[in-house]
């Protein structure tokens, strides 16, 4: 459920207020609403924690366990700015060393060239100039230019003229362009250079590295630091009235959050303080931050939507519960196959039996894992889908525990139905697909029920229940289009009961109610002119809860193609383990491609599973996830 909150209006004077954010810390109730602050602390407090979190990063992560060491906060700034020193003196090594080693590879054919050694023949009246020039054009060079030729490639000729004072004015001119520029100093010492270089970045890295057994000190300054930085925003960032100018009198003021169960303490607080205090009952131009609270079982799904960062407004519902029936349903769907299930639960039991042994919390992730594994055994279970194996590969007792309609078992086998004539029936296939379009049904309908308990006291649940009916009429038309039409048409009469034709008056009454309903604040006549006036809208509405059906096939059809990759690997690989010489071939191969489609599974469930909570069905609940999450000022 999403926790009843209060509204809170907090007035303090000025000379007080930091007084008064301590006092509320140490209290940890409110969730007060400033975001901005200023001044020149503020700044200093964000600097030390990029300096921190860069000295962090720089650390990286230990390859190995290290024994940890403490130190304070002042200790780990020092450490942290050290640590930055270092880091930028590598950074100016590396700089140097990619410049020579650029001038090393601009060199590279020529030898050792030394310049002092051609300044020294300079002076004794020997100039040597270098160049480099293609072939072609070095053959056609002059007769009075002595060259000696130092290497030849693809990219042309490296040589030396030797008497370059007397050359004609045409040979110098036809040469300028291929002058080769003079390194500054011998390669030896660039290589030196590069040797100490190296040296010393290494050296670097391990003052850098020496600093790891400090990391968790480091983390704990950036936490320090990160509440100086709210309270120094909280503290800047109220407003402020002046009262008496006269006595230089002035107090601030701002509005925060508190849970409707902690507003006896929270006033107790202001009496004791001399705070002025004003408790509203949130509207919803307010900003209310939301607090989930939900039983452990529930709580299991809050790894997932912490992950994806989806918290609900505070006047939306809290759909935990079904968000996690769901996923766990559209999950087993998707990956489909009993084996994955199998090596789910592995990976999610090795860490939990950890904890236990340990006598430590177990993390709700890893139980969250175990759950998803639970649920892609039970429908691996139920359609037969072991390792993407055959039918004829898997032992009669798993065969038996499938269940007929949906399982691989009997894929060939045409299921026919009391109304249908011989031959006419449905496909496993097409079971799955109305299995999906099932849960279509049952998840949009759940929307729409709560709509009708939230308006019971309104003719707005009218509205909601025209679109129950909208849906029930629109499940009939979609296994009719989709699925087969000639079990599920238009004219099918069970009994005495013409389905086809109640389907068709479901979707028209169920229209003329939301229509009429779905916009009611008190008065029908404006509902309809709102409805009117928004009429491209609600027609689209009835082709959107179409599609919205529809969109739940996506679960069969990812699970198929999940199957089918399965089980082109192990054709693929099947051969090959028949030859001792190839095992080891083939299990690289079945581990690749199973672990692929493992990971293409998940991406698909992220896609599409939870696409269908956050988006079909939150849809129908007119959920937006627009919430943030409460957050108490504390210590």
């Amino acid at each position: 459920m999403i926790v009843p909150m209060k509204k809170v209006s907090l007035i303090v004077r000025t000379d007080k207020k930091e007084e008064t954010l301590e006092n509320l810390r140490k209290l940890g109730l409110l969730h007060i609403e400033i975001t901005e602050g200023f001044g020149e602390k503020l700044n200093a407090l964000k600097d030390r924690v990029s300096l921190l979190n860069s000295a962090i990063f720089s650390l990286g992560k230990p390859k190995k366990k290290v024994a940890l060491k403490t130190a304070d906060y002042s200790e780990a700034m020092k450490i942290a700015e050290e640590i930055e020193n270092l880091t930028n003196a590598k950074k100016d090594y590396l700089a140097k060393r990619a410049s020579i080693s650029v001038e090393l590879e601009r060199v590279k054919g020529w030898g050792d060239i030394n310049p002092e050694t051609l300044d020294l023949l300079a002076q004794k009246g020997f100039k040597v100039s270098f160049y480099e020039m293609p072939e072609n054009e070095y053959k056609n060079l002059g007769e009075d230019v002595k060259t000696l030729s130092v290497s030849k490639s693809k990219a042309g000729v490296k040589f030396m003229v030797l008497d370059s004072e007397n050359l004609s004015e045409e040979t110098v001119k036809a040469l300028s362009n291929y002058r080769f520029e003079l390194p500054k100093e011998s390669v030896s010492k660039l290589n030196k250079k590069i040797e100490d270089l190296n040296g010393s970045i290494k050296d670097t890295e391990q003052k850098i590295l020496s600093y790891v057994p400090y990391i968790q000190s480091l983390k704990a300054a950036v936490n320090c630091c990160e509440k100086d930085i709210e309270f120094e925003i909280y503290s800047t960032g109220m407003n402020s009235e002046s009262i008496s100018e006269e006595k230089e009198l002035s107090v601030s003021y701002f509005t925060g959050y508190v849970e409707a169960e902690n507003v006896d303490k929270l006033q107790t607080a202001a009496g004791e303080n001399a705070w002025g205090i004003i408790i509203e009952t949130p509207t919803e131009e307010d900003n209310v931050p939301t607090k989930l609270k939900n039983n452990k079982f529930v709580s299991l799904i809050y790894p997932l939507t912490d992950f994806l960062g989806t918290v609900p407004g505070y006047f939306e519902y809290d759909i935990s519960a079904w968000f996690l029936f769901f996923i766990l349903i559209f999950f087993g769907i998707i990956f489909g196959d009993g084996g994955y299930g199998l090596f789910i639960c592995a990976v999610a039991a090795l860490p939990i039996i950890k904890s236990l042994v340990k006598k430590e919390k177990v993390s709700p992730t890893f139980l969250l894992v175990g759950l998803f594994g639970l649920s892609t055994i039970l429908w691996g279970t139920l359609t037969c889908t072991w390792f993407g194996l055959s039918v004829e590969q898997l032992p009669a007792w798993l065969k038996s525990l499938s269940v007929p309609v949906i399982s691989n078992v009997y894929a060939d086998k045409i299921w026919t139905l009391p109304w249908t004539h011989e031959g006419v029936g449905l496909t496993t296939a097409q079971n799955l697909q109305i299995f999906c379009f099932t849960l279509a049904l049952v998840q949009l309908t759940i929307a729409h029920i709560k709509g009708v308990c939230r308006n019971i006291k309104s003719l707005k649940l009218l509205g909601d229940f025209g679109s129950i009916l909208q849906l029930l009429g629109i499940y009939y038309l979609v296994l009719s289009l989709v699925v087969n039409p000639e079990v599920f048409s238009f004219g099918l009469i069970i009994g005495s009961v013409p389905i086809g034709k109640i389907s068709i008056i479901l979707i028209g009454v169920g229209f003329g109610l939301s229509f009429i309903f779905a916009n009611y604040e008190g008065n029908i006549i404006k509902s309809i002119i709102t409805s009117m006036t928004n009429i491209v809208s609600v027609l689209l509405g009835v082709v959107n809860v179409f599609s919205d059906i529809v969109s739940y096939i996506r679960l069969w059809a990812v699970g198929l193609a999940g199957a089918a990759i399965s089980a082109t690997v192990n054709e693929l690989a099947g051969p090959l383990l028949g030859n001792f010489m190839f095992m080891i071939l083939a299990i690289i191969l079945l581990v690749f491609g199973h672990g692929l489609n493992m990971i293409l599974n998940i991406l698909s469930v992220i896609v599409h599973g939870i696409r269908l909570n956050t988006l079909e069905f939150s849809s129908h609940l007119d959920m937006s996830w627009s919430g943030h999450k409460f957050k108490p000022f504390e210590e």
